[in-house]
C-alpha cells in the first residue's frame, strides 16, 4: 500500500471506531446492564454528576469492568453482534486493555499528535473520532490525562477513548510528581515497555546484589527494631555509595538527607516477634512476620 491509500484506510477505521464505540457505550448503557454498571461506579467510589465523571466511568465499565462471569463488556457486546466482522471483532476486543496515563504532548503530525507516555516512556500517535479539532485547544509543551485504546490493525496508532483533562507547561512540577505515584502504584502500566521490564530486572539483580554484600546473605530474622535500624543503615549506604559515584552533580532539593530514615516498617510488621527479611532473585525483598518461629508459637 502507498501512504496515501495507508491514510484512506487509517481514516476508515477511525470512523469504524466511532460507530462501533457508540454501539458498544449504548449497549453498556442498556437496562440490561444498569445493575452492573451502578455497581461498577458504586465500586470504585465515583462521583458521576459531572459530564466528564460520567463518561470517564462508562468508558472504563465497557472496556475494562469484569462482570460476574468474569468476562467484560466489550465481550458481552461482541458476542451479541454476530453481524459483526472478523475486523471489527478485532477492533472491539483490541480496546480491553487501554492505555490509561499522563502524557506529555509532544507534537502535531498531521491529524494526529504525539503523546509521551510519562509512565512508560513510549510514545503514541493518537487520533480522536472528532479530527484533529479534538487537539485544537491543547496547550503546547503541556499535558494531558486520557485513555487511548488501539486502532488495529494499524500498528502504533491509537485512539482516544473518553474525555481528556488538559493541562499546562507550568503545571509540570506536580504532574511529574502524579505519574511517580501512578507509577509506584500501579507497576504495571511501567511494564508496557520491555526495556523497562529489563532496566527493572537489573536494577533488582544490582540491588540484591549490595543486599547479599551488606549482609552476609539474602535472609535475615531480626526483631523489629533492629530490622528497622539495619536495613536504614544498608539504604544509607547505598545513597551515599551513589552520591560518591557523582560528586559534580547537584544534590535535588526534593532528596532526603542520608540521615533521614528511608524504611519504616508498617505496623503489623512492627508488631511482631521476629521479621524474616529475604531478597529473593525472582521474588524481590520480602518481609515475613514471626519467620522462623515454632508454629506453636505463632
Amino acid at each position: 500500500m502507498n501512504g496515501r491509500h495507508d491514510g484512506k484506510e487509517l481514516a476508515r477505521l477511525i470512523e469504524r471506531s466511532s460507530e462501533l464505540k457508540r454501539d458498544l457505550v449504548a449497549f453498556a448503557c442498556s437496562p440490561r446492564l444498569e445493575r452492573a454498571l451502578a455497581a461498577a461506579v458504586a465500586e470504585a467510589g465515583l462521583d458521576v454528576s459531572a459530564e466528564a465523571d460520567a463518561i470517564g466511568a462508562i468508558d472504563r465499565f465497557a472496556l475494562q469492568y469484569r462482570l460476574p462471569d468474569g468476562k467484560t463488556v466489550v465481550d458481552r457486546f461482541v458476542a451479541s453482534r454476530p453481524d459483526l466482522d472478523a475486523a471489527d471483532r478485532e477492533m472491539l476486543l483490541g480496546w480491553r486493555d487501554p492505555v490509561e496515563s499522563i502524557f506529555e504532548i509532544r507534537s502535531r503530525d498531521g491529524d494526529a499528535i504525539i503523546l509521551l507516555n510519562l509512565i512508560d516512556d513510549l510514545e503514541y500517535r493518537t487520533y480522536s473520532t472528532m479530527g484533529p479539532a479534538a487537539f485544537r485547544e491543547l496547550p503546547r509543551d503541556g499535558f494531558v490525562l486520557a485513555r487511548l485504546v488501539p486502532i488495529r490493525p494499524v500498528p502504533g496508532a491509537w485512539l482516544v477513548s473518553g474525555t481528556m483533562s488538559s493541562y499546562r507547561k507550568s503545571d509540570a512540577g506536580w504532574i511529574a510528581k502524579a505519574a511517580l505515584e501512578l507509577a509506584t502504584k500501579r507497576r504495571e502500566l511501567v511494564f508496557r515497555n520491555p526495556e523497562k521490564v529489563e532496566q527493572g530486572w537489573n536494577q533488582m539483580r544490582e540491588d540484591r546484589a549490595r543486599f547479599v554484600e551488606f549482609f552476609g546473605g539474602d535472609e535475615l530474622v531480626l526483631p523489629p527494631g533492629d530490622a528497622e535500624e539495619r536495613l536504614n543503615a544498608y539504604y544509607r549506604h547505598r545513597q551515599e555509595a551513589a552520591l560518591v559515584r557523582k560528586p559534580a552533580q547537584p544534590r535535588p532539593p526534593n532528596l532526603p538527607g542520608v540521615d533521614v530514615p528511608a524504611f519504616v516498617l508498617p505496623p503489623d510488621l512492627a508488631d511482631a516477634d521476629t521479621i524474616g527479611i529475604i531478597y529473593d532473585d525472582v521474588d524481590g525483598l520480602n518481609f515475613y512476620p514471626e519467620y522462623g518461629m515454632p508454629w506453636w508459637r505463632t
